[in-house]
């Protein structure tokens, strides 16, 4: 697994790597992400590297809530956990007035 510092491509904020128990995977401001995964969270094996519009918020039994991204390019859909710093908020406030 792969925690990196990175620019987000959406908002251009400055993110830090995560603090402790996972690779960040997407701002946690306006929670985009980038296609860079493949076969699991942090390998970093995606050719597409488009950017992941947030879409919905699930709810996993062993995995807690997450959010959806789907990417932009080639509609891939996956699942990453929220993070504690994650303005998740605003997507689910989002989500309810559409």
């Amino acid at each position: 697994m792969i925690n990196e510092s990175f620019i987000c491509e959406n908002c251009w904020a400055n993110i830090e790597k995560h603090p402790s128990w996972s690779a960040r995977n997407h701002c946690p401001y306006c929670l985009y992400s980038k296609h860079l995964d493949r076969d699991y969270p942090g390998d970093r094996k995606s050719e597409c590297h488009w950017l992941m519009e947030p879409v919905w918020i699930d709810y996993k039994k062993n995995k807690w809530w997450m959010i959806k991204h789907k990417c932009k390019k080639c509609w891939k859909e996956i699942l990453n956990k929220i993070a504690p710093d994650d303005n998740y908020l605003d997507l689910v406030k989002k989500l309810n007035y559409n």
